[in-house]
């Protein structure tokens, strides 16, 4: 279901139902792009265009969707037929073109354009887990996931949520991993990581089928580099790359737990329903760990009942890591509220 997670804590309790929700979506249900429009965001259906609700509702969290359609109009065919447009009149009058008859002539061509223009769609999947206080983005990027979390709060007028400031800082810790041996015993090394100098932030190094406890890798992190993104299995449960920002990507639940879906007489809505179910709860689980060792959640933060966190070892491990459509890049340091 979700390939992606970027966690938004909630300051407080999110006090809606989901009757209440499901009204103020269907406020901003989603529309196609008008003939003029280049693009137009709102709610669809979480379960697909075969239902028509907007909000999925199972073990305290509630499914919903975004969905963003842009006209696709290639700046280089704009610019072409200006050119075009622009060498026609300096002929046909002798004269040249000034820039602000260049722009109008561009917004004419656009105008003429759009209408004709292709479209694409992308959805956002997104639940709130109303008993651990989360906010959970199934996105591979920021802004991606500030747009989607930006029309939430439009749509609901208010939502106070920020992504997590780790206490620990989570490069340091999963170096001190791959370092000194030490990983909480219910996380697993994978065989990717994202490396990068502290001294020259522009140098990278991304290794994918490697055995991370080999000599190259501990070379690297002898010299000072640091681990900004690394490939970790929980407790056979969840398999996921864990980056800098705490947000996680390949996500995939583990085999144990997909059998348990195995069942072919499971209508779509079910499965829906079964697959939610089972990932909300393994991710608030998986959230209450990683907030254990990174320190996720401060005491002014805390909203809701924590989930048990799973017997392991304390996550005092991570103390002793001393090792030094278009989607723009997001900044380097996210807002302190969302």
């Amino acid at each position: 279901m979700f390939k992606n997670v970027r966690l938004y804590r909630l300051g407080r309790p999110f006090g809606l139902d989901a009757d209440t929700l499901e009204a103020r979506l269907d406020e901003r249900r989603f529309r196609p792009c008008g003939p003029l429009e280049t693009a137009t965001m709102g709610w669809a259906a979480p379960l697909g265009d075969g239902s028509t609700a907007l909000v999925h509702a199972v073990s305290g969290c509630f499914l919903i969707c975004s969905r963003k359609q842009e006209r696709l109009l290639p700046s280089a065919a704009v610019a072409e037929a200006l050119d075009e447009r622009v060498n026609d009149l300096e002929t046909a009058e002798s004269r040249d073109v000034g820039r602000a008859e260049r722009r109008r002539l561009r917004e004419q061509i656009m105008a003429e354009m759009l209408p004709r223009a292709f479209t694409r769609s992308r959805r956002t999947l997104l639940y709130v887990d109303t008993e651990a206080g989360w906010l959970v983005v199934d996105s591979g990027s920021d802004r991606q996931a500030e747009d989607v979390i930006s029309l939430l709060r439009e749509t609901i007028e208010t939502l106070p949520a920020r992504p997590p400031a780790p206490r620990m800082e989570p490069p340091k810790v999963m170096t001190g991993w791959l370092l000194n041996g030490d990983a909480p015993s219910d996380f697993q090394i994978g065989d990717a990581c994202e490396l990068r100098d502290v001294s020259d932030t522009a140098s990278l190094i991304r290794c994918r089928g490697q055995d991370l406890g080999s000599e190259e890798i501990l070379a690297h992190l002898r010299v000072g580099k640091q681990v900004l993104k690394l490939a970790l299995s929980w407790d056979e449960r969840l398999d996921f790359v864990l980056a800098e920002d705490m947000s996680l990507k390949r996500l995939r639940v583990g085999d144990a737990l997909l059998n348990e879906l195995d069942d072919g007489d499971l209508e779509p809505a079910a499965r829906m329903d079964a697959e939610l179910a089972i990932l909300a709860l393994q991710l608030r689980e998986l959230i209450a760990r990683l907030d254990a060792i990174f320190g996720l959640v401060g005491d002014e933060d805390a909203v809701g009942t924590p989930a048990p966190v799973p017997q392991a070892e304390p996550a005092s491990a991570s103390a002793s890591a001393s090792a030094p459509a278009k989607v723009a890049p997001s900044a380097a340091e996210p807002p302190p509220w969302v």
